[in-house]
């Protein structure tokens, strides 16, 4: 990582972000937690609101979730660059870059709760949508996916409801060593790959095509 001080605004937010996921736990996705972060990196408190300029409504917030976010998909792509994943089957490509995600984000339960719930608000819904898909390309991506028809885009939005969906489990989870996350991804990925095979019969082809109403209809939120 270059010095701070040679770092262009987008680079310092992304180096600030884990420190402000670090602070949100106590005082939420604020100011004060982009001043804790700023001091606990040596950045001026000045420059950091510079990277992380208010606009609007929850604005800044937005921005340092959108940062964090980033900054996991950065530990992703580095942790993965080593080719491990074109050994592995294509379910369990997926499932251990989410679990990845997952780990990445270990100890920081409460500030998972605080930015869902800001990327919950009306205002900024559409911003949140746009995080999970960007997140969930990045995924496809590494997982080897070279679609660019209609499967580009059903793989993304169904990876991204997998993944919202055990991040919602994840962050209540308190079982050991997150079992019951892990099994809750594990039936999610084999309902889809069930599910596929299935189709592929009565379709009489062997060529992949998701149903994204069908699918975001079976990937909802546990009930219990």
């Amino acid at each position: 990582m270059a010095d701070n001080d040679d770092l262009t605004l987008e680079e310092l937010r992304v180096a600030l972000a884990p420190e402000v996921a670090l602070a949100a736990m106590f005082d939420g996705w604020s100011d004060a937690a982009l001043a804790s972060a700023a001091e606990a990196q040596g950045i001026d408190p000045d420059v950091s609101r510079l990277a992380f300029p208010a606009k609007g409504l929850s604005g800044r917030a937005m921005d340092m979730i959108d940062a964090w976010v980033s900054s996991i998909d950065e530990k992703m792509e580095a942790e993965f660059a080593d080719g491990r994943l074109d050994n592995m089957p294509i379910r369990e490509r997926i499932r251990s870059l989410v679990w990845f995600r997952l780990q990445a984000i270990e100890g920081l339960e409460e500030s998972l709760a605080r930015a869902v719930a800001i990327q919950a608000q009306p205002q900024n819904a559409p911003i949140a949508l746009k995080q999970g898909w960007s997140s969930a390309d990045k995924m496809w991506r590494l997982a080897g996916d070279t679609a660019t028809d209609y499967n580009h885009y059903t793989k993304r939005a169904i990876l991204a409801s997998i993944y919202a969906a055990t991040l919602a489990v994840w962050k209540s989870d308190e079982s050991e060593d997150k079992a019951e996350t892990a099994a809750f991804l594990d039936r999610r990925i084999e309902g889809v790959m069930k599910f596929e095979k299935a189709k592929a019969k009565w379709l009489g082809g062997d060529r992949e095509h998701f149903d994204v109403a069908r699918f975001l209809g079976r990937l909802r939120y546990p009930q219990s």
